[in-house]
């Protein structure tokens, strides 16, 4: 079996038991996307949807995040951690949304790279899940673990983890795959504790039963 087929398999096998795979951030519109998305490093997403419940109705434009009092605004998103660093990104970034690009979050990778607080994995869950366009594979923590325990990449750096994955995996199923693989990470490829002895992946897995 090549990668490209055991990769096919793992979809299969994922998607099985995750029918309906999108990302966890609560969100209406790429906007909210994205500013979710800048709050979920380092903090869980179930963190981030109990804070978003109340910034979004507080903050809804990308006038309101720009125009915002930073004290105000680090107040509202002070759980997430960071909080600090994180008001001063979205406001700033919020700020070149309405100076650069008419208040809308652009749907490019070019264009979002260049915003305050957005790497790669933001801007490919924002053009994957915002818009429905895949550029790239998010590599989250979850992806950046479970990757490379499958075996399909021996990468540490997420940016080259991406290019490994990006050459294995379909281009019609990279929007997938990354949250397929979140799912997985969550439930049972976690990090201190894989439960190898139930996973469906067991037999194309070569890091199962390590764990133990």
């Amino acid at each position: 079996m090549d990668e490209r087929e055991k990769v096919l398999e793992i979809i299969g096998v994922l998607r099985e038991k995750y029918p309906k795979t999108t990302t966890a951030l609560g969100h209406h519109n790429p906007l909210e996307l994205l500013i979710a998305t800048i709050l979920s490093a380092q903090c869980t997403d179930k963190r981030v949807n109990i804070v978003t419940k109340d910034l979004f109705r507080r903050y809804k434009t990308a006038e309101d995040y720009a125009n915002s009092d930073l004290k105000e605004l680090e107040q509202y998103i002070k759980s997430t951690g960071f909080y600090k660093n994180k008001a001063k990104n979205i406001r700033n970034c919020c700020k070149m949304l309405v100076d650069r690009f008419g208040s809308k979050v652009p749907n490019s990778m070019d264009k979002l790279i260049t915003l305050p607080g957005v790497a790669r994995k933001t801007a490919n869950i924002v053009l994957s899940h915002g818009f429905g366009i895949a550029e790239g594979i998010a590599v989250d923590t979850h992806v950046s673990r479970v990757a490379p325990r499958l075996g399909l990449s021996d990468k540490k750096d997420p940016k080259k983890i991406e290019q490994d994955l990006m050459k294995v995996v379909p281009k019609e199923n990279w929007i997938d795959f990354s949250s397929l693989l979140i799912m997985h990470g969550r439930e049972t490829c976690k990090a201190r504790k894989p439960d190898c002895g139930r996973c469906g992946l067991n037999r194309l897995c070569p890091s199962a039963g390590k764990f133990s």
